[in-house]
């Protein structure tokens, strides 16, 4: 909270800089009759972005580093014996964490007081540190900020480029967002690969990819029963592709054909009203639509199968898939109406010059060309098919079975990763490590997916563009 409340008084010093500066080159324009290079819109822009600019960028840097330099000088100052094992050994970084929690939580009054004085004394030197680290955070953020504004108040002048420099610092900062994503994509991918190559060290890539059984719980005790897991991914990528496929199945038809009837069949006031409807669907929480299959869908199935002599299990991909299929409609039908709608009408008109009826025209020209679109947009449908977890966990269950009957209990890829990952783990067992392997194989579907798409895109443009 005190580092919230920093932060709006930040912003408000870079607005009252913002009004200053705007106000200081109307009194140049006036006082001198000359006319500003820039408007005085950038002037207080300039002013702003002293201002708040390195303020901020400083406030960040404090607040990254601050629990870092608080824990050495609060651990330093413990005596040796607290930061050894009875052994004499140092304590791990769990148990050094374990220590430090028990010093933020006394320091914070969360816990009751606690018997050992040496705990006690930390807490109060912590608490003592981060008082003494806000206020000197504050002066010297405050003080930058207030020496920003004023380093660009005393350039304002008729024949100040502002808006050069402005535009300037905007493009720095959109680069910097920009470097932001693909350094943190970098990080991601290299995070995968490096804990994956950890994982196939101990268990080899072709029993992961080809293996048909997975069971990867690892015992605690060499005698344990079941000491051995077994890590063969084939069931789980199965199961990943019998749901996205029913999912599939049943989004893009239903999606496809619903973006043409808007586009190009319904009336307007029928389209203003069917149109925010079917988007509703994209913003119900995916937890609502995991209770309706576990709760409504798979009973009907079950039932149903039950009347026509079919053994239907309680928990089954066919119900999981079909619930997520209407989940994904709307991404398929809202892209896919968008780039219908937004081919030329030259293209409609030169086709119904021909002769061509309506349904010949969408066929023959109005699909093709939004084709590109239509596959981006059941890109993005398969992707969030194949990302799905809480709707499989609750309609589909966690049984890895190698099956390609809807009818049966599946699970798929992200369900596994969740359930690995889930809980207190230790990063240096097969059984967590297995999670970034398939997060891995999720990475390189996702791109080959992408490199046709791509493919087709390309296509398609240099045909009828």
């Amino acid at each position: 909270m005190q580092s919230l409340a920093l932060i709006l008084v930040v912003l408000v010093l870079a607005v009252v800089g913002f009004r200053f500066g705007r106000g200081q080159s109307i009194k140049v324009v006036e006082g001198n009759a000359r006319r500003l290079h820039s408007l005085p819109g950038y002037h207080g822009l300039y002013v702003a972005l002293w201002c708040g600019g390195p303020a901020l960028i400083l406030l960040a840097v404090w607040l990254s580093l601050e629990p870092t330099i608080l824990k050495h000088l609060v651990l330093g100052a413990l005596p040796t014996e607290m930061l050894q094992k009875p052994d004499g050994s140092p304590l791990g970084v769990a148990r050094l964490e374990l220590l430090l929690n028990d010093i933020r939580n006394t320091a914070a009054g969360n816990v009751a007081s606690t018997a050992n004085a040496y705990i006690q004394d930390a807490a109060a030197r912590y608490q003592s540190l981060q008082q003494t680290s806000y206020a000197a955070m504050a002066v010297v953020v405050l003080s930058l900020a207030v020496a920003g504004a004023a380093w660009a108040f005393r350039f304002i002048h008729a024949d100040f480029r502002a808006r050069n420099r402005v535009e300037m610092i905007i493009r720095g900062f959109m680069i910097a967002c920009s470097m932001v994503a693909i350094l943190t994509t970098v990080g991601i991918i290299l995070s995968l690969l490096f804990e994956s190559m950890r994982f196939f060290a101990v268990v080899p890539v072709t029993d992961f990819l080809f293996g048909l059984d997975w069971s990867p719980q690892m015992a605690l005790r060499a005698d344990q029963v079941g000491s051995s897991g077994a890590f063969g991914a084939v069931p789980l990528f199965l199961g990943t592709l019998l749901i996205s496929g029913i999912a599939m199945a049943v989004a893009v038809p239903v999606g496809l054909l619903s973006a043409i009837y808007m586009a190009e069949y319904a009336p307007r006031k029928v389209r203003a009203v069917v149109k925010p409807l079917l988007e509703i669907l994209a913003g119900i929480p995916t937890v609502v639509y995991g209770f309706f299959a576990a709760l409504t869908v798979a009973p009907a199935f079950r039932g149903l199968g039950e009347s026509i002599g079919l053994d239907v299990s309680s928990e089954s991909a066919l119900a999981a898939g079909i619930v997520m299929g209407i989940m994904i409609v709307p991404f398929v039908s809202s892209l896919s109406d968008d780039v219908i709608t937004a081919v030329p009408n030259s293209m409609r008109e030169g086709s119904y010059g021909l002769g061509a009826t309506k349904s010949e025209t969408i066929k023959r020209v109005i699909i093709p060309a939004a084709l590109p679109g239509i596959v981006g947009g059941v890109l993005l449908a398969v992707s969030r098919a194949i990302g799905e977890t809480m709707i499989v966990v609750m309609a589909a269950g966690l049984s890895a079975n190698l099956s390609v009957n809807p009818l049966e209990a599946v699970t798929t890829v992200t369900v596994q990763i969740v359930t690995l990952l889930v809980g207190d783990q230790e990063f240096d067992s097969p059984k967590t490590l297995a999670a970034f392997a398939l997060g891995l194989v999720l990475f390189m579907v996702t791109l080959a997916l992408n490199v046709v798409a791509l493919h087709v895109v390309r296509k398609y443009r240099e045909q009828y563009e």
